[in-house]
């Protein structure tokens, strides 16, 4: 080979690696570039999050005062109804929903959609949602003011007595609820339930139409198409209506035995004139105004009426039991499971009976945090029952809660989802309302512990813990149909009576029309407060119930010596650590992380209460059985919708969606 020849392969060989150094060098210096800008842009990220970090911890100091400041005057008209506290209440909430407005411009800012910190970017997210606060200051005014009416017209409603025609400042607590509870006479409990229903349903109606047109808009301004998928996005989950309507699937089959079961005694009580054999139920005929339990009807419907009946009541009177005594019974069994006792301002600043100065106040017992960590409340206008026995366990429940996550920032200061925080204090009432713990706590003698007793225990169960699922069900797919516009002004009463006799079974004790407005005679409807939280809290509390007998050792699947619904996890230091832990992350991650600290699952499921009421579920199948009960009912003959009304329903699709719902 020439030697040129050489030399020149060789200069080209030279010149090639030449320009493979250059263009490496090159490669080498656009990545240096583009490493320093990826550098800079972590950098910048990093400071923009530190900057939004910083910006919550000075939002949540804020919002702790704004919640304290609203919460107080609510508490301050909730407890005594006048003119200057109403005025008050709705000033303050005015100025604090104007100073929200405030921070939410500001907290729209930040490009908290790029941030990488998972919990920064969920306080954000939860904060970027104003609330009524987003409608300009004159229609938040007027949405308020709609919400005081409805309130002020639940808590001031009074009826005249049925056997004194001049006595006529009875109100719902107790003087109704106490009728319903004892009386069995039809004609006055027909009488008392047209009388409140008047008094406290039909005057809302206009209140209530305003209050839908305005929450809308604010539900609108806010991201959403109607309130319904605004109060559905705290369940977080597309599909949630589904899994409300398949959770109905699972138990209703049970509900129909109870039913069909209880038709029956009512019938041999009252007469096929005033019961039909295969027809709703009457609603006025159930213990209860709303029928939504029917516990008070056990004593004349127990499946074995010659055992020794669990009579708490009694108990409770014999044993000079008052109010605070009450209340530190409930405590001592959260602080068995070492959680927390109530602090001092609990019992400096709770009404936990009503107060005898006359004045007006909202009776219905609720929860209450004051978002300064300190400042937790009850107000209840407690009676000597086994009814407030058991729900002043579960509205401590609701305080335990608050207590448990009191170190998380208030955007966290809530339940998993809504219905964790009513399945709390329920799931307590379950061990507390055993006969194993009502011997313990002294207030059931012994006996007999045997199949018959479980039975009318389980019944006695029944008729509070099942019978409520449907109620609590189609109380807000009532609303959900109001909010998106399918069941519109001239429909209300008639929309909401086809729900109850669809999903319950029941129908009115007299005929119903459009001037009629029997939902708002319910608290929480007129209240504004969303409802399926109770429906969604009587399945998960069975979901906990079963995790937590099974940590304490008290329920073990197969064995008859311990079987779920005579668990009671009173003093059981395991079941106590774990529901503790699921407390205090509050609202921090999605409920299906809550729901599996605590019980492994990731889903709602009803499972855990077919479990508990098996046994029952039998009984009844074999009862019916034997009676030839027809299991459903047929249609109502008692008129609450017009011929137009129900051709509507038909032609813009009501009645489909009310087979989906109906899981018919």
């Amino acid at each position: 080979m020439p030697c040129g020849y050489c030399s020149q392969t060789a200069k080209k060989v030279l010149f090639l690696m030449m320009k493979i150094v250059v263009e490496l060098a090159l490669v080498g210096a656009i990545a240096s570039v583009f490493i320093v800008a990826a550098q800079g842009r972590a950098a910048e990220r990093a400071a923009e999050e530190a900057a939004g970090r910083e910006y919550m911890r000075k939002l949540d100091e804020l919002m702790a005062k704004a919640q304290n400041r609203r919460t107080l005057a609510s508490w301050n008209y909730e407890s005594n109804i006048t003119n200057y506290n109403e005025e008050q209440m709705l000033q303050i909430s005015l100025e604090v929903a104007e100073e929200q407005k405030e921070y939410w411009k500001e907290t729209m800012s930040y490009l908290w959609h790029e941030y990488e910190d998972p919990d920064l970017k969920r306080m954000f997210k939860k904060y970027s949602e104003l609330g009524t606060a987003a409608l300009p200051e004159d229609l938040n005014q007027r949405l308020l003011t709609a919400i005081s009416n409805m309130q002020s017209i639940y808590a001031t409603a009074t009826i005249c007595d049925y056997k004194d025609r001049n006595k006529c400042d009875l109100h719902v607590e107790p003087d109704v609820t106490d009728i319903f509870a004892n009386s069995e006479d039809p004609e006055e409990l027909k009488y008392t339930w047209l009388e409140w229903h008047k008094a406290a349903g039909a005057p809302s109606r206009g209140n209530f139409t305003e209050y839908i047109q305005l929450d809308n808009e604010a539900a609108k301004l806010n991201g959403y198409d109607s309130v319904a998928e605004w109060w559905l996005s705290a369940y977080e989950s597309d599909d949630s209506e589904d899994q409300f309507a398949s959770l109905w699937s699972q138990v209703k089959p049970l509900y129909q035995q109870i039913h069909a079961y209880v038709r029956r005694q009512l019938r041999e009580k009252y007469g096929e004139n005033v019961v039909s054999a295969r027809g709703p139920i009457p609603a006025h005929l159930l213990g209860n105004i709303w029928a939504q339990t029917w516990g008070n009807i056990e004593k004349f419907t127990r499946p074995y009426p010659n055992k020794p009946e669990v009579d708490v009541t009694s108990a409770l009177i014999a044993q000079n039991y008052t109010a605070l005594k009450m209340f530190q019974t409930a405590e001592e069994f959260f602080k068995s499971l070492n959680l927390s006792g109530m602090p001092d301002l609990f019992w400096e600043r709770s009404i936990i009976e009503k107060p005898n100065d006359g004045r007006e106040l909202v009776c219905h017992a609720s929860a209450w945090d004051f978002y300064d960590g300190e400042d937790f409340r009850i107000k209840q206008c407690t009676t000597i029952t086994s009814d407030f026995f058991f729900t002043t366990h579960h509205e401590m429940g609701h305080v335990e809660y608050y207590l448990q996550y009191k170190h998380q920032p208030i955007v966290y200061r809530g339940g998993a989802n809504p219905g964790f925080h009513e399945a709390v204090g329920d799931v307590i009432a379950l061990s507390v309302s055993t006969p194993k713990h009502l011997k313990i706590v002294g207030l059931l003698e012994d006996g007999p512990e045997d199949t018959e007793s479980n039975i009318n225990q389980l019944y006695k169960m029944g008729l509070d813990k099942i019978v409520f699922l449907p109620f609590a069900y189609l109380l807000d797919i009532f609303r959900y149909g109001v909010f998106r516009g399918t069941t519109t002004t001239r429909d209300y009463n008639c929309h909401f009576w086809r729900l109850r006799e669809t999903l319950q079974g029941l129908e009115p004790p007299a005929p119903r029309s459009e001037d009629d407005f029997d939902p708002t005679a319910k608290y929480h409807v007129a209240a504004d407060v969303e409802y399926m939280r109770y429906y969604v809290s009587y399945i998960v509390q069975f979901q906990f119930h079963r995790a937590l007998c099974q940590l304490a050792g008290e329920y073990s699947p197969g064995d008859s010596d311990k079987i779920l619904s005579a668990c009671d996890i009173y003093r059981s230091q395991e079941a106590g650590e774990a529901l503790g832990k699921m407390l205090q992350m509050g609202s921090s991650k999605p409920w299906p992380d809550a729901m599996e600290a605590l019980t492994g699952q990731r889903n709602m499921d009803a499972s855990g209460l077919l479990e508990y009421f098996e046994p029952l579920h039998e009984w009844l199948k074999r009862e019916n059985e034997r009676t030839g009960e027809y299991i459903g009912w047929e249609a109502s003959n008692i008129e609450y919708c017009s011929d137009e009304q129900r051709m509507a329903m038909d032609e813009f699709g009501f009645n489909e969606r009310l087979k989906k719902y109906a899981a018919l």
